[in-house]
């Protein structure tokens, strides 16, 4: 094993980090070579500067001026759009993300939590993860309504075992019983623990009481012996349509909560700030005794990852982020107005729905957030987003032929009720 490797793992040593470091998280580093040695010279070589491959002239990177004169004269230096971005991402990006993040979840104040990284897209985060911290042997535990790359990253990529639970109780509520009894069926009291609030494909979040509950119920895990990861996947961070719904991460909630417990969150500028084609996701971490020595080491191993698959992220996105950030006239409004629009969609929606109350060939799963909701079906699921394409020109997604999604973040609000009109038409047809 490398010795910057070793000399990690040593600081980690005993943690809950330690615990759950796959083979390949336990060999990471972050090489002090060409990117590291670069970015030494960077505060220090102001004769000359002769370290990273990059065409400059006058101190600025060369450009194709097709691409910089789309810009607003002045808006930019070259150097903000076409240089290479630092590994973790752009520092002032990182600090504003992070005070962002305390700003959304109050209850974080005061808690010692790391400096976001940023990754190509909230996918590449996870994928970041899986790498660092699962292989065969290991287990991750979903519930049965999720996101199907989620196998495909840590299940297929990986290798490791997937577990899952019903995503709802009985009564249409979050299955916080459901979730503890499979994170208890893993015989060697280690999981990584996968969440995603709002819920795609359901457009479900747990209320207030609920994610207190699912708290409290991996807090009991964590004092009897088990070792967790909990990552909350906040892709559609903020789209909270109902007065009782919880709109803290469950991040917030665990990131000081026990030693035994090990937060993760993954969430992107992609949705909540209307960015989804710059690919701009952050990797946050937290831990009840975990300090700042810890999360250096963990970042570190974090950035090896990232140095070794896609080198550095996107730099021109995180200029234009970051000056949206901290400048822009309109950043809050324009947010502001999208979450508007998305939770009049909803209101039209769940009102369409009422109209199809009791018919058997579709439910509803309960929703109240986020992009998404989704049908449990009678029929093949399949069968109807085939039929629907073909003879009504509608596009809907089927996930493993018995959940039917729609996204109506995508439908204009005088299409809604057209389209849930259609959908239960079709239903019909296909079925019968």
């Amino acid at each position: 094993m490398h010795a910057l490797a070793t000399e990690l793992n040593e600081t980690l040593q005993n943690t809950i980090v330690d615990a759950m470091l796959s083979d390949v998280g336990q060999r990471m580093f972050f090489p002090k070579g060409i990117v590291a040695q670069s970015a030494e010279a960077g505060q220090k070589a102001t004769r000359f500067n002769a370290t990273i491959g990059m065409a400059t002239s006058q101190g600025q990177p060369m450009y194709l001026s097709d691409i910089y004169n789309k810009f607003a004269e002045n808006s930019f230096k070259p150097s903000e759009l076409f240089s290479y971005a630092p590994g973790g991402g752009d520092p002032q990006l990182r600090t504003l993300w992070k005070a962002q993040m305390l700003v959304k979840n109050p209850s974080l104040a005061g808690k010692s939590i790391s400096l976001p990284i940023v990754t190509s897209g909230l996918t590449h985060g996870l994928s970041v993860l899986a790498q660092l911290f699962a292989q065969e042997g290991d287990t991750l535990v979903i519930p049965d309504l999720a996101w199907d790359n989620y196998e495909l990253i840590f299940g297929h990529q990986v290798n490791a075992g997937i577990v899952t639970f019903p995503l709802y109780t009985d009564a249409g509520r979050f299955n916080v019983e459901g979730m503890k009894q499979a994170l208890l069926s893993i015989a060697d009291r280690k999981a990584r623990l996968l969440l995603n609030f709002p819920n795609n494909p359901t457009g479900y979040t747990p209320s207030k009481a609920e994610m207190a509950a699912i708290a409290a119920a991996l807090i009991e895990l964590a004092e009897s012996g088990m070792k967790l990861m909990v990552i909350s996947d906040d892709a559609y961070y903020g789209l909270f349509f109902e007065e009782e719904t919880a709109t803290e991460s469950l991040f917030a909630y665990l990131c000081n909560a026990h030693s035994n417990i090990f937060a993760v969150k993954c969430d992107a500028a992609t949705k909540e700030d209307m960015v989804w084609g710059f690919r701009i996701g952050f990797i946050t971490y937290g831990g009840k005794d975990l300090t700042e020595a810890h999360f250096d080491a963990l970042n570190k191993k974090t950035l090896g990852i990232i140095r070794s698959t896609v080198s550095n992220c996107d730099k021109p996105g995180q200029s234009l982020l970051a000056k949206a950030m901290k400048d822009g006239p309109r950043y809050e409004a324009d947010k502001l107005a999208a979450k508007t629009e998305m939770e009049k969609r909803y209101r039209i929606l769940k009102e369409a729905l009422k109209k199809h109350e009791g018919n058997p060939l579709l439910t509803p799963y309960p929703f109240n957030s986020g992009y998404f909701m989704a049908f449990k079906t009678k029929g093949s699921a399949e069968a109807l987003r085939r039929y629907l394409l073909d003879k009504y020109q509608v596009g809907c997604i089927n996930i493993a032929d018995v959940t039917f999604r729609l996204a109506y973040c995508s439908v204009e609000c005088d299409k809604i009720a057209e389209l849930v009109d259609l959908v239960y038409q079709a239903a019909g047809e296909a079925w019968n």
